[in-house]
């Protein structure tokens, strides 16, 4: 399948079935931490940018493996970019709501929430996880760098925080900091008053755990997440999540393969959905080890081999070996 890949050992959302709605990286942000390598096409545009119909057709037959979806927790609807600019995301969410009981989680940059008809495609969903990395304009554009057609902050932030009001599911809000980008003092202060705004379920604290898209970009340690999860929970009483700065950041929490009675993946399989999860992200050997359900030993090996034909590139990234699929590289589905 070409927009469905996984399913993947999520730290907080369980095993997750994923579906990318947009291949070619369109987005209305540039972040300096993102972990596909490469420039975005940037854009806030809303469209169809791949048919829905084929999108619908991919989740439909996925739902006919009914020993495959039983031990889903949930589906999560991302985006090599943005989701929420594409135009189907409120029809493919109430499809998969009308076909299974499976709660549906949604990943987006919150920078399209200000728009009524976005709000109301998403409202169908049971998880929503926004992003708000910066509350101060100057930070929101070094760790962002929003495009010229990009709403401005103020209106961003009202937007998520509408929608976190008119939304019966759950709002995680998740904050990702870069080392002297978005972290002073001021920068806190200012999250935490947003915070206030939105009211969110919860908030996520994240660093940057995996090789950015700028080397310039640099993880906070586990010390300063801790002092930065301290502040906010003075002045708000919802759980507050650390998600990375420390060393059980991986796809899989335990090094646990997949759950449940799935079976681990054939070797004939393994190759291809290797390379179509590095397509989205880049993994070390553990991690693909936990998500295909293979061996530590196995996955290395395969990875390994992939390495040596000048399939992946490799990337040392916080004492980690980190492995990508090559510029350039197509998969079986392309």
């Amino acid at each position: 399948m070409k927009h469905l890949f996984g399913p993947v050992n999520s730290r907080r959302l369980g095993l997750s079935l994923g579906i990318d709605l947009l291949p070619p990286k369109i987005c209305n942000f540039n972040c300096i931490y993102c972990e596909i390598n490469k420039a975005p096409q940037l854009s806030c545009k809303r469209g169809e940018h791949v048919p829905t119909a084929t999108i619908l057709a991919e989740i439909d037959g996925l739902l006919e493996d009914t020993a495959r979806v039983r031990d889903l927790d949930v589906f999560t609807i991302t985006a090599s970019g943005e989701p929420t600019l594409h135009t189907g995301i409120g029809t493919i969410i109430r499809h998969i709501k009308e076909k299974t009981d499976k709660p549906v989680a949604i990943l987006t940059n919150g920078s399209q929430l200000y728009r009524k008809e976005v709000r109301h495609d998403l409202l169908a969903a049971d998880i929503v996880i926004p992003s708000l990395d910066a509350a101060r304009p100057e930070s929101f554009r070094r760790v962002n760098r929003p495009a010229k057609c990009s709403a401005d902050l103020e209106t961003i932030i009202k937007g998520i925080a509408d929608f976190s009001r008119e939304f019966a599911g759950e709002v995680w809000l998740e904050i990702l900091f870069v080392e002297n980008i978005n972290d002073s003092p001021e920068d806190i202060a200012a999250l935490k008053m947003a915070i206030g705004r939105i009211k969110p379920t919860k908030v996520q604290l994240n660093t940057v755990a995996r090789p950015p898209f700028e080397s310039f970009a640099r993880p906070l340690t586990r010390m300063m997440m801790e002092e930065i999860k301290r502040e906010i929970e003075k002045d708000y009483d919802g759980p507050v999540d650390i998600l990375a700065g420390s060393r059980d950041n991986e796809i899989s929490d335990s090094g646990k393969g997949r759950k449940g009675s799935l079976e681990p993946v054939s070797p004939d399989k393994a190759e291809a959905e290797i390379k179509e999860l590095l397509l989205r992200r880049p993994c070390t050997a553990t991690d693909i080890a936990a998500t295909m359900n293979l061996g530590p030993e196995r996955a290395s090996e395969i990875l390994q081999s992939m390495e040596k034909r000048g399939t992946l590139s490799v990337k040392i990234h916080g004492g980690k070996k980190y492995y990508r699929m090559l510029s350039g590289q197509k998969t079986k589905n392309e």
